[in-house]
């Protein structure tokens, strides 16, 4: 199963990224949340993200924190070595995209919720 770190967890269960934990549960992929944010995810409590914590053998991270605020991030979520990064509806960033490239990392502008309803997970 691909572990995934949701940046912009929450623990509201109205927010995407809430949804995203629910459903990788489901699919039974294991996931780490990580946000500004304290709080726990099913039972899993929020990383901060301001600590960038060390998290090994990530596959994937997906991420629900707009473009405005990722820059801060860049080096930590690169750092995490995930095989791709999703930028979920909202969350586009070229510049990121193209990092991420750069460091060997796919880039997919798709949503999370979809890609696992639909197998392309």
């Amino acid at each position: 199963m691909k572990k995934t770190v949701i940046i912009g967890a929450s623990h509201n269960p109205s927010r995407y990224s809430f949804m995203a934990a629910q459903m990788l549960q489901q699919y039974g992929h294991p996931f780490v949340p990580v946000s500004n944010k304290s709080g726990d995810v099913l039972g899993q409590t929020i990383l901060d993200i301001q600590t960038q914590p060390a998290i090994p053998d990530v596959n994937t991270v997906t991420l629900y924190l707009g473009p405005q605020h990722q820059p801060a991030w860049y080096d930590y979520i690169l750092s995490l070595k995930p095989k791709r990064i999703i930028f979920n509806p909202g969350t586009e960033n070229d510049e990121f995209e193209r990092l991420a490239r750069q460091q060997g990392i796919e880039p997919i502008e798709a949503c999370t919720l979809v890609m696992l309803r639909t197998g392309q997970y």
